[in-house]
């Protein structure tokens, strides 16, 4: 007999794992090109960076710039990303029904991301998630964000659930790292934003998964 079931909680990574929020990224981008007089980015340059943050993402931007030039160029970017929040990005194909199945099962789910949490809360409200997620966590919520487990731990104590009965899923190496510290069973989003070089399998998650409406079958997640 099968006894799979749904986690009683679930608990995800926002950029390339709910939500591809790369064509948004590209518009901030192209706007600080432009006004450096430089040709626009592709959205394939781009995306394999999007979970890598504001720097990665200037970074290959401006692979040309000294470092410490562009560390001072973060709050222009993060300014005209919200400009842009949720005007061009969406939910990848899958997650709405992955989000229903979970509900439907009586799962609790919610957000912990590094984005700043004003962005991260301005975007729930716009993808219409603001009564369905339990929890929300940014990369400034804490003192100190993923790879450290502590925003995973906060989020599974805010909605009641002990951690090792959570599951979390990210496309980032540093998401499973935090999840593997916190205790918690974790879940590698393939379907997510990866540089060329990166390895999921050797990132050590309970089990990989390579698109969002497979988290619909309750033999797909981890077991507590």
């Amino acid at each position: 007999m099968n006894h799979a079931c749904f986690p009683k909680a679930v608990l995800f990574d926002l950029d390339g794992t709910l939500l591809d929020s790369a064509p948004d990224m590209l518009a901030a981008t192209n706007v600080m090109l432009a006004a450096r007089g430089r040709a626009p980015m592709t959205l394939d340059a781009l995306r394999p960076h999007v979970s890598k943050g504001a720097r990665a993402m200037i970074g290959a931007a401006f692979p040309d710039v000294d470092v410490a030039e562009r560390e001072g160029w973060v709050p222009e970017f993060l300014e005209h990303y919200g400009s842009e929040l949720g005007r061009h990005g969406a939910p990848f194909d899958g997650i709405e029904a992955m989000l229903t199945t979970l509900e439907a099962a009586g799962c609790i789910w919610g957000i912990v991301t590094n984005k700043p949490e004003y962005l991260a809360a301005q975007l729930v409200p716009l993808l219409g998630w603001e009564d369905r997620c339990a929890v929300l966590i940014g990369g400034d919520t804490l003192p100190v964000r993923k790879p450290d487990p502590l925003p995973l731990l906060v989020a599974a104590e805010r909605i009641g659930i002990a951690a090792t009965d959570c599951v979390y899923v990210g496309d980032d190496e540093r998401d499973i790292v935090a999840a593997r510290a916190a205790g918690m069973p974790s879940v590698v989003a393939l379907w997510g934003y990866r540089l060329p070089g990166d390895q999921p399998a050797d990132w050590r998650g309970d089990t990989m998964v390579e698109q969002p409406d497979m988290l619909c079958d309750a033999q797909r997640w981890p077991s507590p």
